[in-house]
């Protein structure tokens, strides 16, 4: 679908210039392309001599914007959002005192400089809006339908403003759908299903052929009871057209039709209705040129129409703001659907630009950098649930998380129906116990009571002693006992079944010492003397003795809590910023996209290394999980992890449109990592499928290299895979949400 197609114009220094037409017909998809933030399709513009598609920078340190919806930061005060954007249009902090003081005096808002922009009347906020636009001083200002949705004493004060900077030869350039603003406007276009259909000065417009007829006029009927009689004038013959205006009717009639006989036919006295003749305001033109072109659209759909132009000749399909005579010939088009004829220049525009007193020309990719970093510091200073949820709740998570995930399986709940009774059996359910795997809740004394405790799940473990153990033991026979397993659980059940039978064969070793202490000779004893094992395994446990599942777990935890946090802060403060329209504001702005990225990751980045801190000293304190390796190291290589998850934020700000769909990818993201990076599950027993998609995970190398730095006390040589793959991460992820940025509107 084209949005915008065959428009040609050109706007004079000083002049306001009004584009009008209904929504959906293209006005703010013509100031965004003139503005640099929407490129398009085909055809060119040029807006100060420079080309809207190519030099958009150039075009961005000499315009002034105003979008159709409040785009300025609700929670920065108004003081806040001036100086901010002062200084993204470099202006040195004098001189930023200076215009602010200047714009304060214009728009009357200097008594309200310690206010909330978000607290402000609808009026108030467009005058705030309007003093941004105008802080640097711009040659031209965009205003997108700057009096939508405010009362009519605003308009009216608002529109005393835009006089005022005209006068001092600003140019401005209105999207309006209110005719009486067109009224008020040097000149004006009409723009109808993506077409410019008429472009001149209010007084050529109404004086166009179309809009009146030969052999037609044009009268003002005031009659009581106006809608009574609007459907009765329309039937007559000789009324070629007939419509309410206000408390009046205004009526196209031919020639024949005479004020006479018109005034005879209606049922009014000729007291009570009074007919004036009327010259026809722009509703008339619009409205007349509006059904004339739906009907050569009816009539031709494919065929394209002509833009009417009043009072100078411009080739089809070309936009120009222009501020210098003498430029080359060839026009910029916005769509290439006009000819190629020569156009006729319109009158020199020159504008008055005083050495020091403008934002300098050069800019780069940092520039703006400071701007955006203080703004973003003012943002997360108003919001205390962002201080909460960056400070407060990772160290909820890792409490709630380092306590409540354990591997260590204690404590099995245990019934026991011990059919024997004797003390052999009672030493038996003695050794169960003291292994602290199993905990005897229960004693029966049936079969259905002890099926029942297994089935209801009261139990995990059922015991069984027969009632000849203690017999068989004494005799020398082989004694059994059954051990019953509930295997819903899985690592219950494998804890219940190693421990059971690591019992079974301490407690026969011990019966068989005792018996082969009376036999001559055995096949191995100890120093002592005493009956042993012919082999002794001596396993020690390094870094983790104790087994406390803590150790491992919350090392792991610090990694997935900081890319939680700064992936999810980092991708909704993006998207939020596009969904209320503070985005495209700061596109149409020379901020340039490096200080742009960075000003908005340098402080999440600053407060994930607090939040990483204060991570840590919840895990050596609380934990008694002491740090074995280099901290350096460790911050060193945080940092690089800090950067690859504010980069997966940033990716996901450019692929969502939506907070909501900011919270989808960010889970879509987050998912895997938490399931396939070795924080919960050891990767060398996942599918080879998962397992190699677990290095495109960088989470992964990140928990590798806390629980080495934590746990092992590595170093760089012995993290280097690590640190390697986590650098190579980072370094892709970056890439390409830098590349997927743009200053631009998709």
């Amino acid at each position: 679908m084209v949005a915008v197609n065959d428009v040609s114009f050109q706007v004079r220094r000083g002049a306001i210039f009004g584009l009008l037409g209904p929504n959906g017909s293209g006005k703010s998809t013509i100031i965004r392309m003139l503005c640099g933030v929407l490129q398009p399709s085909s055809g060119e513009a040029h807006v100060l001599r420079f080309d809207a598609s190519t030099e958009t920078e150039a075009i961005k340190r000499r315009i002034g914007y105003m979008s159709q919806r409040f785009s300025l930061y609700a929670d920065l005060s108004v003081r806040e959002n001036l100086e901010f954007y002062g200084r993204i249009y470099g202006l040195t902090p004098e001189r930023l005192a200076e215009r602010s003081r200047a714009v304060q005096e214009l728009t009357g808002i200097g008594h309200r400089l310690d206010q909330l922009a978000g607290t402000l009347s609808g009026g108030w906020k467009q005058r705030l809006a309007l003093a941004c636009a105008l802080i640097h001083e711009p040659d031209v200002v965009f205003l997108d339908e700057p009096t939508a949705g405010i009362d009519p004493v605003a308009r009216r004060s608002l529109w005393d403003l835009l006089f005022q900077l005209s006068a001092q030869g600003v140019t401005l350039f209105v999207t309006t759908h209110y005719m009486d603003e067109a009224e008020r406007c040097t000149s004006v276009g009409y723009i109808y299903s993506s077409r410019l259909i008429v472009c001149g000065e209010p007084d050529d417009l109404k004086r166009l052929p179309d809009v009146t007829p030969s052999g037609t006029r044009r009268f003002e009927l005031d009659v009581s009871s106006p809608t009574a009689h609007l459907a009765e004038l329309r039937k007559l013959d000789g009324v070629v057209d007939a419509t309410l205006f206000g408390q009046t009717i205004h009526l196209l009639v031919r020639d024949e039709l005479t004020e006479t006989d018109l005034l005879a036919r209606l049922e009014e006295s000729a007291d009570s209705a009074t007919l004036r003749a009327i010259a026809p305001s722009l509703e008339d033109v619009f409205v007349t040129l509006t059904r004339a072109e739906e009907e050569r659209s009816s009539a031709a759909a494919n065929a394209p129409s002509p833009t009417r132009r009043v009072s100078e000749g411009v080739r089809s399909g070309d936009v120009n703001l222009s501020d210098q005579a003498g430029r080359s010939d060839s026009m910029a088009s916005l769509d290439s659907g006009g000819g190629s004829e020569p156009m006729k220049r319109s009158p020199s525009l020159t504008l008055r630009v005083s050495e020091g007193e403008r934002s300098p020309a050069a800019s780069g990719p940092f520039w703006g950098l400071l701007a955006m970093l203080l703004k973003e510091f003012s943002h997360i200073r108003r919001e205390p649930s962002t201080i909460f949820f960056m400070l407060v709740v990772p160290v909820l998570q890792t409490v709630i998380f380092g306590y409540a995930i354990q591997l260590d399986v204690e404590r099995i709940p245990t019934v026991v129906y011990d059919l024997d009774g004797r003390r052999q059996a009672r030493e038996l359910l003695e050794a169960f116990q003291n292994t602290r795997t199993f905990t005897i809740v229960d004693r029966v004394f049936d079969d259905e009571s002890f099926e029942r405790s297994l089935t209801s799940g009261r139990a995990k473990i059922g015991v069984r002693v027969p009632p000849d153990y203690s017999d068989h033991l004494l005799s020398g026979r082989h004694a059994h006992v059954q051990v019953l397993i509930d295997g819903s659980d899985s690592t219950v059940a494998t804890t219940a079944l190693n421990s059971a039978n690591l019992l079974g064969t301490a407690l026969s070793s011990r019966i068989t010492r005792g018996f082969a202490e009376t036999l001559p000779a055995v096949p191995a004893r100890n120093p002592a003397g005493h009956v042993a094992l012919p082999i002794e395994i001596r396993p020690r446990l390094l870094y983790n003795p104790d087994l406390e599942s803590s150790h491992f777990f919350v090392p792991g935890l610090v990694g997935i809590i900081m890319q939680l946090v700064t992936l999810f802060l980092t991708s909704f403060a993006i998207v939020r910023e596009r969904e209320v329209g503070t985005l495209e504001q700061l596109f149409v702005t020379p901020v340039g996209r490096v200080a742009l990225l960075l000003g908005k990751m340098v402080p999440y980045a600053v407060i994930g290394s607090l939040e990483m801190l204060i991570v840590l000293t919840v895990m050596v304190f609380v934990f008694g999980v002491p740090i074995h390796g280099s901290l350096l190291l460790l911050f060193g290589l945080a940092s690089l992890f800090l950067v690859c998850a504010l980069s997966l934020g940033l990716l996901v700000s450019t692929l969502a449109k939506t907070q909501l769909q900011a919270m989808q990818f960010a889970f879509l993201f987050m998912l895997p990592s938490v399931l396939l990076s070795g924080f919960v599950f050891p990767r060398e027993e996942m599918p080879l499928p998962l397992y190699w998609l677990s290095f495109a995970i960088p989470v992964t190398y990140f928990v590798e290299i806390l629980r080495g730095i934590v746990l092992r006390g590595a170093d760089l040589i012995d993290l280097l895979p690590q640190a390697t793959g986590l650098a190579t991460c980072s370094l892709l992820v970056l890439a390409i949400s830098v590349a997927r940025f743009r200053k631009q509107l998709a």
